[in-house]
């Protein structure tokens, strides 16, 4: 009997670290984009989206599909190093929606010569082959 609650225990434990070790993965993942960004590498900034035709983007302009139509996208909005300026990332919520799905909400900041910019940002993150991968962004 006294085995049981130290089962729960060690349960709860082991939940809890994988849950925190998803959520450091996708944290250093955000840290790793704005790295490439400030780098002024679309391409690897890229990387971490589902390259797939299903990836979805919202924007100011509306829905885009596809890896590769971002890509484009941001490749027209920001073509040089002085429009892409340096990027801010302020995560306000990381949620574990399924132990496939995460939910990452917070602000992005570009700092500019040409002037600043900001908005918010909600992602969805699918763990896909054993790695985790943004397969919706929704940026304001």
């Amino acid at each position: 009997m006294k085995l049981f609650p130290f089962l729960i225990f060690l349960f709860l434990f082991s939940y809890a670290s994988a849950q925190s070790k998803d959520e450091v993965a996708i944290r250093n993942i955000l840290n790793q984009q704005s790295v490439a960004w400030n780098e002024g590498n679309l391409e690897n900034f890229m990387q971490p989206y589902w390259h797939n035709d299903s990836l979805m983007f919202i924007g100011k302009s509306g829905v885009t599909y596809g890896w590769q139509k971002t890509l484009a996208n941001y490749k027209k909005n920001y073509p040089d190093a002085a429009a892409m300026g340096k990027l801010d990332f302020t995560i306000l919520q990381t949620k574990r929606l399924s132990v496939l799905y995460y939910s990452v909400v917070g602000k992005w900041h570009l700092t500019r010569t040409v002037g600043d910019l900001g908005g918010y940002f909600t992602l969805l993150f699918k763990k896909i082959k054993n790695a985790w991968v943004i397969v919706s962004d929704h940026s304001s």
